[in-house]
């Protein structure tokens, strides 16, 4: 499922660049100053909270917001001039829900087949290709809005796969979905990132960021820091524990209080802290009148992405 033989040529294997993407909303900054590359066969993750930006940068990319100032690049294309250089390469799955819920698996499919303008014969192999590989293939007489999220979710991707696109935007796929069909959704990005495909996802989940072979953290409109999971956390300058003992409650305005404490979340029946590196032996003092102590931790990619949104004033 590769048409990057046919799209046109791009340097250095680069499929999806932004250069300096900005956009307001009123008197809202939604995105201010974004700039990144997706490259060939790459999964690319856009990071952030709710309200951060990932939605309205990546319509910008495809083509369906104009923006205030920079542009957008896919295959060599202006994403906004580019027309059918651009479209016909591209498949995007946007958050809202973008199927005719009156209508079954398979009349949703053939409804984006003829869109496509796709010859019968060739659009009834990938349908079944498509189907086979996200398990809807025993469901095609089930309409639209019968199905579950992770259903939904699938065949929004098949539709969005049916003209094998090179480009693959997906705007927070995973959304309302349950564990096992996140996992599936996955699955079926690793699929077609294997054959070629460049993919931009949007997440608010950290444990999908890691699943990323890069990540753009975003927050506030704004590109916070870029590079491969691993790489980010192990750049990581600070350190985590766990704290044993102590009521709730008092760990909690305890910890309030202490600078060196720079992020804070539940580790099941724990809380687990991120401490400048070096001032551990003095936050364990902190601690110890309320009968609490710190126990080394591991470092993850959500401890690190909590300290940056802290650092940003979240």
């Amino acid at each position: 499922m590769n048409a990057l033989a046919a799209a046109a040529p791009v340097q250095d294997g680069i499929i999806i660049q932004a250069e300096s993407l900005a956009r307001s909303f009123g008197p809202v900054q939604a995105v201010r100053g974004i700039s990144l590359q997706v490259r060939r066969g790459e999964l690319y993750g856009l990071i952030g909270p709710d309200g951060a930006g990932k939605t309205t940068t990546i319509r910008m990319i495809a083509g369906l917001v104009t923006p205030d100032s920079g542009r957008a690049m896919v295959l060599g294309h202006d994403s906004l001039r580019g027309g059918l250089a651009v479209r016909e390469y591209m498949g995007l799955m946007p958050q809202q829900y973008s199927l005719y819920g009156d209508l079954s698996i398979a009349e949703n499919l053939r409804f984006f087949g003829r869109l496509f303008c796709l010859p019968r014969k060739l659009f009834e192999e990938r349908a079944q290709r498509l189907l086979k590989i996200t398990r809807l293939d025993r469901f095609t007489d089930r309409r639209a809005d019968a199905l579950s999220g992770g259903m939904y979710k699938k065949l929004a991707l098949a539709c969005a796969l049916l003209h094998q696109p090179s480009v693959l935007l997906l705007d927070e796929p995973t959304n309302g979905v349950d564990p096992v069909s996140r996992r599936e959704l996955w699955e079926l990005l690793y699929e077609f990132v294997g054959e070629g495909m460049a993919v931009l996802v949007s997440t608010p989940y950290m444990d999908e960021a890691e699943r990323c072979h890069r990540v753009g953290l975003i927050d506030r409109g704004v590109l916070l820091d870029e590079g491969s999971p691993h790489d980010l956390v192990k750049a990581f300058p600070h350190e985590a524990f766990e704290i044993d003992g102590g009521s709730r409650e008092q760990l909690h305005e305890l910890l309030e209080r202490l600078p060196q404490v720079l992020a804070s979340s539940p580790a099941g029946t724990r809380l687990k802290v991120v401490l400048e590196k070096g001032t551990a032996a003095r936050v364990g003092e902190q601690l110890a009148p309320v009968g609490a102590k710190l126990r080394p931790s591991s470092l993850d990619f959500e401890d690190m992405f909590l300290v940056r949104l802290s650092q940003e004033g979240r």
